[in-house]
């Protein structure tokens, strides 16, 4: 039985609908969670099926162009703001993930990229799909830890109570951190199978450094009892730094000669 062809086109109708369902989703949580919750769970599968199309048309796991970690990153977003919410009670995590996936989509929609079946002999390693992966949840959760922190800054500067918005940056950050550094350290042997050395200073193994310092410092200020506003603007600025990793390094002039540019 021969695979389904799926190409990127086939996203042209899949990607709006998605993004269609996951906003009708953040709009209806406050008032019709079950609806809400059907309803991102509906635009969660038509992504899948996407992903699961382009994969056995492809051959290989769509992971390798920007355009296709975007993918993951929208399929990921809601689903981690509904574990979120369901778990901390804040149904604003749900209509985070839910806006910032249908603009991830949007996106991808506007600029389609051509994914060749071929993959390069460094991508073809046994640490290509779990290193990948656990960035893309680790980058869900952090984004919501970092508007967490910005709510709970909001609310501390004027005098209103945090409402547990402050444990739920810490757990947000814990959780995600830990992912960002296990896939950190996957990304590590996978840089040793690939070039014989676990870590070279490349501009992206750099700024993932700089990352992963950074949420390390606002867990180790936590720690030690800190909550003004020098500790709750770490979380945003270090994910100004996730996303220079993830995005802005490729814009770099010392991009052309990084090993991470595929």
């Amino acid at each position: 039985m021969s695979a389904p062809h799926v190409t990127w086109g086939h996203y042209q109708a899949m990607g709006p609908l998605a993004a269609l369902l996951w906003l009708a989703a953040g709009a209806l949580v406050y008032r019709r969670p079950r609806a809400a919750t059907a309803l991102l769970a509906a635009g969660a599968v038509l992504t899948l099926a996407f992903i699961a199309g382009l994969w056995l048309s492809l051959e290989r796991p769509p992971f390798r162009t920007m355009g296709e970690t975007r993918l993951w990153y929208s399929f990921f977003l809601p689903l981690c703001g509904l574990m979120a919410w369901r778990s901390f009670g804040h149904p604003w995590l749900l209509s985070f993930g839910s806006v910032v996936a249908a603009v991830f989509a949007a996106v991808n929609v506007a600029r389609p990229e051509i994914h060749s079946r071929t993959l390069m002999p460094a991508l073809q390693s046994p640490y290509f799909i779990p290193h990948v992966t656990l960035y893309i949840l680790s980058y869900a959760l952090l984004a919501s830890c970092a508007v967490a922190a910005v709510l709970t800054l909001a609310r501390l500067r004027r005098g209103l109570p945090e409402e547990g918005l402050l444990r739920l940056t810490d757990r947000l950050c814990r959780a995600g951190t830990g992912l960002l550094m296990i896939g950190l350290i996957l990304g590590a042997l996978w840089a040793e199978e690939a070039w014989g050395a676990f870590w070279s200073w490349d501009p992206k193994e750099t700024w993932a450094f700089v990352t992963c310092a950074a949420f390390l410092a606002y867990i180790h200020l936590r720690r030690a009892g800190r909550r003004g506003a020098g500790t709750l603007l770490v979380p945003p600025v270090a994910f100004v730094f996730l996303m220079i990793t993830w995005i802005g390094v490729n814009y770099l002039p010392t991009a052309a000669q990084s090993v991470h540019t595929y």
